[in-house]
């Protein structure tokens, strides 16, 4: 089994409205295989608290269009890590220091990466993109 069009299409918004606050290292797996309760999980980093928050905020906002809005929300008081629960789509913002301690891409290595459009900094080779 594979992601479906619908939680393919909520993750390239979602990436994308990431991108457009400035969040880097970010990377979206096809969990779906692995996972009942979701299709992708897409993986965000960013500096502060502050920037995190801002992040989550503009997901949000990009997603309601879509008539989606998360089912649950985690984190969000401290803003180190907030999770978005989407059902098709599992958004994590992540302060860069939580990402490297939980290093969800290795613990979900046997997941396929999606490819994500044009614009979302990704890393190449463990360095970020330009």
């Amino acid at each position: 089994m594979t992601a479906t069009e619908h939680a393919i299409e909520l993750t390239n918004t979602a990436a994308l409205a990431a991108a457009d606050k400035l969040a880097t290292d970010v990377v979206a797996l096809d969990v779906s295989d692995q996972l009942v309760i979701t299709d992708v999980f897409l993986l965000a980093s960013a500096p502060n608290d502050r920037q995190v928050r801002a992040i989550v905020e503009a997901i949000e906002e990009a997603l309601a269009p879509l008539g989606v809005k998360p089912l649950r929300r985690e984190g969000e008081r401290e803003g180190r890590w907030v999770l978005l629960d989407f059902a098709d789509l599992v958004v994590h913002v992540q302060h860069v220091e939580e990402r490297e301690y939980y290093a969800l891409e290795r613990l979900w290595r046997d997941c396929p990466p999606l490819e994500l459009p044009e614009g979302v900094r990704t890393p190449v080779n463990g360095v970020d993109a330009p």
